[in-house]
């Protein structure tokens, strides 16, 4: 059985920073690819970002340049780092892997961007 604990999301004003992090749990577990999504509000789940096994990324346009993903060697835990965040980043942050036997979501993690 896998799991993807996530932790790291809280409030914080428009212009911090937050870094998030996620492991997953499970014996010889080893994902393709790692990424994060979120929902806010009455809004449907989107990519945020996304890291393969060989390192490359992509974004969503709406945090190129801000948001950085990165992940361990052992592809078992992926991190998102955060900075010059802005009241539209407000969400529900999910962790999701894809590896042998599927793929895998987190239970979430609530960031807030307010003043």
């Amino acid at each position: 059985q896998v799991q993807l604990v996530e932790s790291g999301g809280s409030l914080v004003q428009p212009g911090g920073s937050l870094r998030l992090s996620c492991a997953a749990s499970g014996r010889s577990f080893s994902a393709h690819a790692m990424g994060w999504y979120r929902q806010a509000p009455g809004k449907q789940r989107e990519l945020v970002a996304r890291i393969i096994v060989n390192g490359d990324t992509n974004y969503a346009d709406s945090v190129k340049g801000r948001f950085t993903i990165s992940r361990d060697k052992t592809m078992r835990k992926v991190f998102l780092q955060m900075n010059s965040l802005e009241t539209e980043d407000t969400a529900v942050y999910y962790c999701h892997a894809v590896g042998h036997g599927g793929e895998y979501w987190g239970q979430g993690t609530q960031v807030t961007v307010s003043s």
